[in-house]
């Protein structure tokens, strides 16, 4: 029986808020997800592959592992990696050569409020023995899914759609786990790769379009699976490949074993991976995510050129792409805007005139550079607006004679459905106003998105984005969903007209 240990105290993210919610103008990768197996201790080596991924979920985390003599253990925590994981008292708990774990934003669930219950890994106790189950992405028929497995008894502890797997596996009539976690995943629609362990196995999976990353990994006699090739750097891994779209892997002390158990479908990789998701030192199809972020702002560059001064970026995720719109126009590049790295818990509980600073808790401009120059500010996207406002009047603060935006991704118009944590669609600026009308709404002097066809260009598409087949899941730009989003249509959503 898995041994779930209790909760700490929350992790309060209050005062990385204002009150025109700035902790949601960036879109928020909902999961990372870490398997290690064939090593002594594996649940320290997951421990620095979850801190490597921290940068995909950093409300909670959780690790199960496996031993011979005390079985499955597991450990859930609020807050962060290294304020958790790092203990020697709870990693002694979770002994074994076999672990996994997650670390999370809340999706499908109680955004906000998530119950220690609503951690994964899940684990579950079937008839040939146990399995816990990280998933990172997003289930779109989980509401009916919930629904026929209560009718038919299921018993529900979280809220998390992710459970669902685990109960229509038990409900399969395969004889091992990796055929009745086939047997569940069938059923699924959406966005999932999933890293899972049995006793002896551990597994991993990706939905058959491949909309989020999992790769794999060799660390000395073992294997890991993780979400981006960056936590494979941390524990000394080579990385060895991605798993492909519609593959699941098995592995055991014998090897990897690999097949594709769903209906083959042209792969639809989440392109926003390549803009923001990922981190710029892991590698994405072949391709360094840093150099493709560069690539996307000289692309921006050749697309919306404007006089000015100095091109800065919006630290950090904007770097890349300034570094790349610099290069491209030769307008000289500088650190205009300096991150305050060091704010993690200095302000647990914050006065209302803390709150209020907003964003100057994040950011500081620097002044003697700024100082009657025509700025570039590079940003990697604009969600509500917020946070570009208040960025812009911080510039023009510091005596910036013109502020510029560049936007090294298209306008998000359109909700993710597929394991991002997007706001509403009223919510999104650019599902309310044109280019020009953002641009008098941010009150700067101009304001350029790159173009849909720019950003394929950048990723490698030398021909642009191909409008009747895309090569990538760009729904939050263009509004087509390759997989239809069924609950929220349920719920009211419209989808796009079909042109």
């Amino acid at each position: 029986m898995s041994k779930i240990m209790p909760p700490a105290h929350p992790f309060d993210t209050s005062y990385l808020r204002d009150g025109d919610g700035d902790d949601e103008d960036k879109l928020k990768e909902e999961c990372g997800i870490f398997g290690v197996i064939g090593v002594v201790d594996a649940a320290n080596f997951v421990a620095l592959g979850l801190h490597a991924l921290q940068h995909r979920g950093q409300e909670a985390g959780g690790i199960v592992s496996h031993d011979a003599e005390q079985g499955f253990q597991s450990a859930r925590r609020f807050g962060y990696v290294r304020d958790n994981f790092t203990s020697q008292k709870i990693m002694e708990t979770l002994p074994g050569p076999l672990a996994i774990g997650h670390v999370r934003y809340s999706t499908a669930g109680s955004k906000g409020q998530t119950a220690i219950r609503d951690v994964q890994p899940f684990f579950g106790e079937f008839a040939m023995g146990g399995a816990a189950i990280a998933h990172n992405g997003n289930i779109t028929n989980a509401n009916a899914l919930r629904r026929e497995l209560i009718e038919r008894g299921s018993i529900f502890q979280s809220s998390s759609d992710s459970e669902c797997i685990i109960h229509l596996m038990a409900r399969s009539l395969q004889r091992t786990i990796p055929e009745r976690m086939e047997d569940a995943l069938r059923r699924v629609e959406g966005a999932f790769s999933v890293v899972a362990m049995t006793r002896t196995k551990l597994i991993g999976v990706r939905d058959p379009l491949g909309v989020r990353p999992l790769v794999l990994g060799r660390v000395a006699d073992g294997w890991a699976l993780s979400s981006e090739t960056c936590a494979l750097d941390i524990i000394g891994a080579e990385f060895i490949r991605e798993i492909k779209p519609g593959e699941m892997v098995v592995i055991t002390e014998k090897g990897v074993e690999s097949h594709f158990p769903f209906r083959p479908q042209k792969p639809r990789f989440c392109i926003f991976e390549h803009v923001y998701f990922s981190r710029p030192d892991s590698i994405l199809g072949g391709r360094s995510v840093y150099e493709t972020r560069e690539a996307i702002g000289r692309e921006l560059a050749k697309e919306a050129p404007v006089d000015a001064d100095l091109v800065c970026p919006v630290p950090d995720s904007g770097t890349p792409a300034a570094i790349g719109f610099s290069l491209e126009s030769g307008i000289p590049y500088a650190m205009g805007i300096i991150r305050n790295q060091y704010m993690g818990r200095t302000f647990i509980e914050p006065t209302e005139q803390i709150r209020n600073m907003g964003v100057r808790l994040k950011l500081n401009v620097n002044r003697a550079l700024i100082k009657g120059k025509r700025v570039i500010l590079v940003d990697d996207s604009v969600v509500r607006g917020t946070t570009s406002r208040k960025i812009k009047e911080m510039i023009l603060d510091a005596g910036a004679a013109e502020v510029h935006f560049r936007i090294a991704s298209p306008p998000t118009a359109w909700p993710c459905f597929y394991g991002v944590d997007t706001p509403q669609r009223e919510k999104l600026l650019a599902a309310t106003m044109s280019e020009e009308e953002m641009r008098e709404h941010l009150q700067v002097d101009s304001l350029r998105f790159i173009s849909l066809d720019g950003l394929y260009r950048a990723v490698g598409e030398a021909k642009g984005r191909n409008a009747k087949q895309p090569q990538y899941c760009d729904a939050c730009f263009s509004g087509e969903y390759p997989v239809k989003p069924s609950d929220q249509i349920e719920s009211g959503f419209e989808m796009k007209a079909a042109e």
